[in-house]
């Protein structure tokens, strides 16, 4: 560890008087907000990532997330800096550690940015210092793997280094719940360094709520996307079911969301995306393989949800032989790359395996969508057409997968040959067909 930077306050007066050094390790979607909010509450801010095109767009006030727009930094006054160098480490008082956690071929997670952010982090550290973890990660993360990191390093964590475990309930492009607005739980591997972890958070979330371990933190981070996945996954099932029933999904959730009490509506979809819902679940799944049990629901909700970009093309055949054509050779205008809508993030998308399935019927396939204007998939490079209604007339079918803002605010739906409509946002129409 690097030497102590002697100083008369204490780290709660440093903190309590913005002059704690703040670090955050990753500046991705969850990294990058979480460094804003530190430097918008006054305190300096270093970011670490090892891309040297985001360490550039940071020092030029560049924006290349929705949620971190090029004017917030106008009021920064320089308390934001960036670099690819761990040196930087040594320097802080606090820092968060925000790398990703994506799933393996098995899918199991891979920690693999965890492990090497933490050595990096602990090869540089300085006694006294918060390190805080922020990754979503299996139970048991924190302390059975990070802890012995800084173990090795020569740190006694909870007397040289204090760790603790704060998730990210990140939610890219919501306007409501904002890093500030979202209570954030917080864990410590002693009680030191959950006081410590309190404390920090304390700074920008309105209301911090601790826990009693970094694993109960952990685990609570996994549950709450795996009730999102599992409750999609009904509501996905209900889609096909009331599809043999003849009836709509829709009408059936809005009927039975009109209960007061016990019902919380949930809509289906095209599939899961995005980092969390649809891998989260697997972390856990996988933790718990390990003890001997099969998460049969978890697995069930999979199942379902990965089904269903199929059944949107099964759709998109059904629509094209009302006009007696096939899939192939019928030109389609997919609405929609990203995984949800008005953001730039094709992480996970089930919009990609839809054009997957659709190319690999010979479907002549185009996509719009704003926030993406181009993306590779199998290793062919695919780029954006124009909203346009030329576009949509030359379609044999339109598809509708992310219901972007311009889409609805700029309806050429009446120009379609036929619409297969996975989010019910299109007005009903003798074209349209829904999920």
């Amino acid at each position: 560890m690097n030497e102590i930077v002697t100083s008369a306050m204490t780290f709660d007066d440093r903190i309590a008087t913005r002059e704690a050094r703040v670090g955050i390790v990753g500046l991705g979607y969850a990294g990058l907000p979480l460094a804003m909010a530190f430097a918008e509450a006054g305190f300096e801010v270093t970011g670490v990532d090892l891309s040297d095109e985001r360490v550039r767009a940071v020092q030029e006030h560049r924006s290349y997330l929705v949620d971190v727009p090029e004017e917030r930094y106008a009021g920064l006054d320089g308390r934001l800096t960036a670099t690819t160098d761990y040196a930087a480490v040594g320097e802080l008082d606090a820092l968060t550690i925000c790398v990703p956690t994506p799933l393996s071929k098995t899918r199991t997670p891979d920690i693999g940015y965890v492990v090497s952010a933490a050595e990096s982090v602990a090869a540089n550290t300085r006694p006294g210092q918060l390190v805080v973890l922020q990754s979503t990660t299996s139970p048991g993360t924190t302390e059975e793997i990070v802890k012995p990191i800084f173990e090795r390093a020569g740190a006694i964590v909870g007397q040289d280094v204090f760790l603790g475990y704060a998730p990210e309930r990140v939610d890219p492009g919501n306007r409501r719940y904002t890093i500030k607005s979202t209570p954030k739980l917080v864990a410590g591997v002693t009680g030191e360094c959950l006081r410590r972890t309190e404390l920090l958070y304390r700074q920008i979330v309105d209301e911090v709520v601790p826990v009693s371990s970094p694993i109960v933190a952990e685990t609570a981070k996994l549950h709450e996307n795996t009730f999102r996945a599992v409750n999609i996954a009904l509501a996905n099932e209900l889609a096909l079911m009331c599809d043999r029933l003849g009836i709509s999904p829709w009408e059936v959730i809005e009927a039975a969301a009109t209960k007061p009490f016990a019902f919380l509506p949930h809509y289906p979809g095209p599939g899961l995306g995005g980092d969390c819902i649809p891998v989260v679940p697997q972390f856990l799944a996988a933790r718990v393989r390990e003890y001997g049990y099969s998460p049969r629901l978890i697995d069930a909700a999979h199942e379902i949800n990965t089904s269903m970009p199929g059944y949107v093309v099964g759709k998109v055949a059904d629509a094209l032989n009302e006009d007696g054509k096939p899939v192939k050779g019928s030109r389609l205008l997919l609405l929609g790359m990203a995984y949800k809508a008005d953001v730039h993030d094709t992480r996970e998308s089930p919009s990609l395996e839809i054009m997957r399935l659709l190319l690999e019927r010979g479907g002549e396939v185009r996509y719009c969508d704003p926030w993406v204007p181009d993306l590779e998939l199998d290793g062919v490079r695919h780029r954006s057409v124009g909203w346009t209604r030329e576009e949509v007339d030359a379609a044999d079918c339109v598809v509708l997968l992310t219901s972007h803002r311009q889409f609805l605010d700029e309806p050429l739906w009446d120009a379609a040959a036929r619409i297969v409509d996975s989010r019910n946002v299109v007005p009903d129409g003798p074209s349209v067909h829904r999920i």
